[in-house]
C-alpha cells in the first residue's frame, strides 16, 4: 500500500522538516499512487520550504483499540506534552458507519491525525464526513486538519470558534516549546463547519451519532458524543481516569453535568485520558469524590479566610495518592475552585 508525502521544512537553512501526510491518495500500487497525484495535484499551503509529492510505502498508523463493533480509541499517554511523546496525550478514536466515518478528536498535531488516519484506512475506505472536537484544549485539537484537507466537516460546541481563535497562538507557542518544533510542523487548525448549540444527530449511514453540547463544566465548550447503537460516549475531558482532572470552566458546572451525564441511557464512557473504555456511571466514581473534595475544602479554606496561596497547598491534598500528575494540575484546580466558590 502507497500513500502521498510532501516535505515541509522550516524557513532555516538546515530544517528541520517533516514528511506530511496528502490524504485521499492512497492506492495499491506506487504508479496508481503517483497517477493520482497526476490528475488531482494538492494544494499545500506553508509558509516554509516544501519539496514535491511523492508516494512512498505506508507509514505505521497510530494503534487503536476496537471498544465494540465499529468503534476504535486510540489511548494516548497520561503524561503532560514534551519531546518524547510528541504530544500524543489525549484519547481520541473513530466510529465507522455503513456510509462514512466520523472522527472524535485529533491529537495536539498534525502527525497525529495522521497516524489516526492511517488506522481508519487499515480498517475501511469509506470516507471520513465529519470530524468532531469534544473542546478546546490543544491536545485535542490541533491534528483537525489532515481530516479537514479529506473533505470531513469540523463539528464543535457553538463557542468553539471563538475559544480557539482566543487562544490558538497561546497553544501554538506553548506546544512549540513542548513538543518541538519539528513535531508541530504542518498543524493548523481549521474553521468549525457544523456548530452543537444543544443536541443534533449525524448519520453515518445505518449507524446515528448523538452530539450533546453541555454548560460550562470542564471548560465553556465541551460536548459529547453518543454512539445510539451501542450506548457507548465519548465523553472529552468531561471524564477522566487515572489522570487528575483539569479544571478550566465551572467546578460546579461540572459536578452537575456529570450528575445529568449519570442519568442518561449509557452503558460505557470513552474518557478523554486513561480509559479507555469505562464502565458508566461507576467509571466517574473516584472522579465525582475527586471533585467533591476539591469543592469542600475550597469551601473550608474560603469560609476560614485563607490566603490564596496558602489555601491551594492544602485543597484537595488529600487526594493526591490517587490521582497522575497531581502535583501539575490540582493547584491550578484548587485555584479555579477557591476563586468561583468565593465569589457565589
Amino acid at each position: 500500500m502507497f500513500e502521498a508525502v510532501i516535505a515541509l521544512c522550516l524557513d532555516l537553512a538546515d530544517g528541520p522538516c517533516r514528511d506530511q501526510l496528502l490524504p485521499g491518495y492512497e492506492a495499491m500500487t506506487q504508479a496508481a499512487c503517483t497517477a493520482s497525484l497526476r490528475s488531482a495535484p494538492p494544494q499545500v499551503s506553508w509558509s516554509g520550504e516544501q519539496g514535491a509529492p511523492q508516494c512512498v510505502t505506508v507509514a505505521p498508523p497510530l494503534s487503536v483499540d476496537q471498544v465494540a463493533p465499529g468503534i476504535f480509541v486510540h489511548m494516548g499517554r497520561i503524561a503532560e506534552p514534551d519531546q518524547d511523546n510528541r504530544g500524543d496525550v489525549a484519547n481520541m478514536g473513530f466510529i465507522v458507519g455503513e456510509d462514512s466515518v466520523a472522527v472524535i478528536d485529533t491529537g495536539a498535531a498534525r502527525w497525529l491525525g495522521e497516524g489516526l488516519w492511517r488506522a481508519i484506512r487499515a480498517r475501511t475506505d469509506k470516507p471520513v464526513s465529519h470530524v468532531i472536537l469534544t473542546h478546546m484544549h490543544p491536545d485535542h485539537v490541533f491534528g483537525v486538519s489532515v481530516f479537514a484537507d479529506a473533505g470531513a466537516k469540523v463539528v464543535g460546541h457553538g463557542g468553539l470558534g471563538r475559544a480557539l481563535a482566543d487562544r490558538q497562538a497561546n497553544y501554538t507557542e506553548s506546544l512549540n516549546r513542548l513538543i518541538g518544533a519539528e513535531a508541530m510542523i504542518g498543524t493548523e487548525l481549521r474553521p468549525i463547519d457544523i456548530t452543537v448549540e444543544d443536541a443534533i444527530d449525524i448519520d453515518l449511514g445505518g449507524r446515528l451519532l448523538r452530539l450533546q453540547a453541555w454548560p460550562a463544566a470542564h471548560t465553556r465548550v465541551d460536548i459529547t458524543v453518543t454512539d445510539l447503537e451501542t450506548s457507548i460516549m465519548f465523553a472529552g475531558d468531561l471524564v477522566f481516569h487515572r489522570h487528575t482532572p483539569a479544571l478550566d470552566g465551572k467546578l460546579r458546572g461540572w459536578q452537575a453535568v456529570l450528575a445529568e451525564m449519570a442519568r442518561l441511557s449509557i452503558t460505557k464512557v470513552v474518557p478523554g485520558h486513561g480509559g479507555p473504555l469505562l464502565s458508566w456511571p461507576e467509571g466517574a466514581a473516584a472522579q465525582q469524590a475527586y471533585l467533591q473534595t476539591l469543592e469542600k475544602d475550597a469551601r473550608q479554606a474560603v469560609h476560614e479566610g485563607q490566603r490564596l496561596g496558602d489555601a491551594v497547598e492544602t485543597i484537595a491534598a488529600s487526594e493526591a495518592a490517587k490521582w497522575e500528575l497531581f502535583e501539575a494540575f490540582n493547584p491550578r484546580n484548587a485555584t479555579v475552585a477557591y476563586t468561583e466558590l468565593e465569589w457565589e
